[in-house]
């Protein structure tokens, strides 16, 4: 039998609240969540964007809020300006018929704007772990009186190299507050900062089946990388697309396909970290309301999207990581509704394929792309569509005038029907189909043994502790792997932390990657894979601390 709402002893502001969003039954999540943390114990919970953990963790602080306080009571760490954003709105959203007072801190915003809602009294904030950080080292942040703290998106925080930040944070918490984690994964080093900070947290957990997003259509199309974005625009005029979500690897990738996807006729916009908040407020605002019809994006940008009615997910790069993969395709076929989530597949990633089909444990079907002549079909009927409409409303009044003038300068009525869908179809040539070559079958060039002592070296070299005299040398000692120099070091107060973070934020590559690093006084040396070095190096002049300070990035 399933659980109601109305069982859960929620505050009669509360339900009032969810009853005028016609939440009647809650998700698993919530469910299981809110009870225990009502009780105010330690917990944590894994679950992805999409499960309804936002109200899981949102509806026991608003229940458990002491009216009257200045300080905060509680304290919602989220990894990017958008999630950030998007919780405090909910948060204010359940708590309208209370007088919960809600502040949301993040960079990028007014600094005085922050600090004087902080000094008028705040009963929540929700923040990204830099800017909380600035605001306490500026003693403007007061954590004293917190009674419950959540980490959203955990591994996401951790991954962006935020784990010094978020120790300081909970360090500056009063010992017996309550921690609710949430984390789509649970990687070594989430269950050690639970170890160290939570006190015999309870576990929910979502299970796999329900984090697979069964009712998803998955297709994969094998294309020559070349080709992706002639396979793209195919399948953009194929598909029935009401709005579409487009995962690139890069923040470049954004801006060069929203480029070519609207100078061939597709209303698409980016969305990367390279655009001020104002500016990404805009675009998410043109997309919600149907102004724009395909957003572009990295992973990191598209954290904190909550939109239900996203009709398809593009992989146009496919992620490295199984679990990206069902983070990105379970922003479609959300609210109840089917979606369908495509991803354009280069001969050299079945391998990549088959480690996501086997997280899933779902298989996705291979498909081939449309041809010319069906692109040309759907063309064809899609027009003679808008003309049967148009011939259903009588709406052509001028019109008519201009042909009965043509009939009476001597021309057939159906000669000029014809010439009229002739002129009508000239806008088609705006929209060439690319040709799309035949896609031959990936062999490796690399040699199986040497790949076995590179290996073996990796691994003889993990089990020994690293020397620090390998530093001295301009390459790096481990396999596959490349030594760039950081132009700021010890003496400019940079911590390792500090620099997996924002190589993996400006250069959008998984921090875990990312290999030794040895801080010296005036420079940094760091490890990064060979694949990811043009990445990092192309993004130079872009890398800052987080008090604003440029570092320079080159090979060593």
């Amino acid at each position: 039998m399933s659980t109601q709402f109305s069982e859960l002893n929620l505050h009669p502001e509360l339900m009032e609240a969810l009853e005028k969003r016609g939440y009647t039954e809650p998700s698993p999540i919530q469910a299981e969540m809110i009870p225990i943390m009502m009780t105010g114990a330690d917990v944590i919970g894994q679950a992805q964007t999409g499960t309804g953990k936002t109200a899981a963790f949102a509806l026991p602080i608003l229940q458990n809020l002491i009216t009257g306080q200045r300080k905060p009571q509680a304290l919602i760490l989220s990894p990017t300006r958008e999630l950030a954003m998007q919780v405090a709105k909910a948060m204010e959203g359940y708590g309208q018929y209370t007088s919960v007072r809600v502040l949301s801190i993040y960079g990028g915003s007014s600094y005085g704007r922050q600090i004087g809602a902080l000094k008028r009294g705040v009963d929540v904030v929700v923040g990204t772990p830099g800017r909380l950080l600035d605001l306490l080292k500026k003693k403007s942040l007061d954590l004293s009186a917190i009674r419950t703290l959540v980490l959203d998106e955990a591994d996401e925080m951790l991954s962006m190299g935020f784990i010094e930040d978020i120790e300081t944070i909970l360090d500056a918490t009063p010992n017996q507050r309550q921690i609710a984690l949430f984390s789509a994964t649970m990687p070594k080093a989430i269950r050690n900062l639970a170890s160290k900070y939570l006190n015999d947290p309870q576990s929910v957990s979502i299970k796999k089946k329900q984090l697979t997003v069964a009712a998803i259509e998955q297709r994969y199309y094998l294309v020559n990388g070349r080709d992706k974005l002639a396979a793209m625009t195919r399948l953009f005029e194929a598909e029935d697309i009401s709005r579409a979500l487009v995962f690139v690897r890069t923040r470049a990738g954004t801006g060069e396909l929203s480029s070519a996807l609207s100078t061939r006729g597709f209303s698409a916009e980016m969305l990367n970290g390279d655009l001020s908040q104002d500016a990404r407020e805009r675009v998410m605002s043109r997309f919600r309301n149907n102004r724009i019809q395909v957003l572009v994006a990295t992973d990191v940008a598209a954290r904190g999207l909550d939109i239900d009615d996203i009709s398809h997910v593009f992989n146009y790069d496919l992620p490295d990581d199984p679990e990206v993969f069902v983070h990105r395709i379970g922003r479609t076929g959300r609210a109840g509704k089917d979606g369908i989530a495509i991803s354009l597949l280069t001969p050299r990633e079945n391998r990549m394929l088959r480690r996501i089909e086997g997280y899933t444990r779902q298989k996705q079907t291979k498909a081939d792309l449309p041809t010319k002549a069906e692109i040309q079909e759907k063309r064809k009927a899609q027009l003679v569509t808008r003309m049967e409409v148009w011939l259903k409303r009588g709406r052509y009044s001028n019109e008519m005038v201009m042909v009965e003038e043509l009939v009476e300068a001597g021309h057939e009525p159906l000669q000029i029907a014809a010439a009229s869908m002739r002129i009508v179809r000239e806008s088609e040539k705006q929209r060439p189909i690319e040709n799309i070559g035949d896609v031959r079958a990936y062999k490796s060039r690399r040699d199986p043994g040497r790949m076995r002592n590179a290996r073996n070296n990796r691994d003889k070299g993990r089990g020994k502790k690293r020397d620090r005299a390998n530093f001295g040398s301009r390459q790096s000692h481990e396999a596959g792997m490349v030594r760039l120099s950081l132009d700021k070091g010890r003496s400019d107060g940079i911590r390792p932390g500090e620099v997996v973070g924002t190589l993996a934020y400006h250069a959008n590559i998984p921090g875990k990657v990312i290999g030794a690093i040895s801080i010296q006084d005036n420079q940094t040396f760091v490890d990064v894979p060979e694949q990811f070095v043009d990445k990092v190096l192309a993004k130079d002049g872009n890398y800052r601390l987080r008090n604003n300070t440029e570092i320079a990035v080159e090979r060593a």
